[in-house]
């Protein structure tokens, strides 16, 4: 039975998640606030299999609660609940670290299957994980230098460290390899990252950027694989040596 805390501090909309989920099959913890969220996740961070998070909570919001998982190295997989629907809104929550969102109101036969397919993507990476025996053939690898990203495990390794990565990070890097030495728009990487067609500011695209830098260049503040593109957006390189 999968386990799902729900983080959610409207208690008519907290207890209809708990029933509907609970009707789904799955064991629901409830919680009503950032700090008492993060308390139970610190307690033991394998007890939830999925973590439903609504954006606006007292105290702590649901963009900090998910950054400071994230930043404890807590990778369950989070949908984030918003009643802000602008795309600045979904963008922060990507870069915080949200697996997947949801606008209030919601259909709940939609926030059922959203939760279906992180549980899928669970199963999958820890299948994953638990076979290294997988011939490497079979994994979904890229190689750079004396990098590696295994899209698989959702891990990037450089030399002799490995750093987790979040859904939408590995999609992110996965769209700049596909797209090596070209350049790409951020406009661009709106609407196929994140399928978000509207006037959005972009600076959560830079965000991620710095945040990749930070895992793969040597000298971050010297770029040689993730290269700004001037007036445009940004350009891979698995090769800088060949860059023109």
């Amino acid at each position: 039975m999968s386990k799902v805390l729900v983080v959610e501090d409207e208690q008519h909309l907290a207890d209809g998640l708990r029933f509907n989920l609970e009707a789904e099959g799955y064991q629901v913890h409830l919680t009503d606030t950032g700090e008492s969220a993060l308390e139970v996740l610190q307690s033991d961070p394998t007890a939830f299999d999925v973590v439903i998070l609504d954006v606006m909570l007292p105290g702590k919001d649901g963009f900090s609660v998910m950054s400071e998982m994230r930043g404890a190295g807590q990778f369950v997989p989070t949908l984030m609940l918003t009643a802000r629907g602008h795309p600045n809104d979904v963008l922060k929550g990507f870069a915080a670290g949200a697996d997947d969102y949801l606008t209030k109101p919601f259909d709940l036969a939609i926030l059922i299957a959203r939760i279906k397919g992180l549980l899928r993507r669970r199963e999958w990476l820890t299948k994953s994980l638990n076979a290294p025996s997988t011939p490497p053939a079979a994994q979904d690898v890229f190689k750079f230098g004396d990098k590696s990203v295994d899209f698989d495990r959702l891990e990037l390794h450089v030399r002799d460290q490995t750093f987790p990565l979040t859904l939408m990070e590995a999609n992110v890097l996965r769209y700049l390899i596909q797209h090596d030495g070209k350049p790409v728009s951020r406009k661009k990487m709106l609407e196929e990252v994140w399928n978000l067609h509207e006037d959005t500011d972009t600076r959560a695209i830079d965000n991620f950027i710095v945040r990749l830098r930070r895992y793969i260049e040597d000298d971050p503040a010297k770029p040689r694989h993730v290269l700004t593109v001037r007036g445009v957006g940004y350009r891979f390189m698995s090769k800088p040596d060949k860059e023109h």
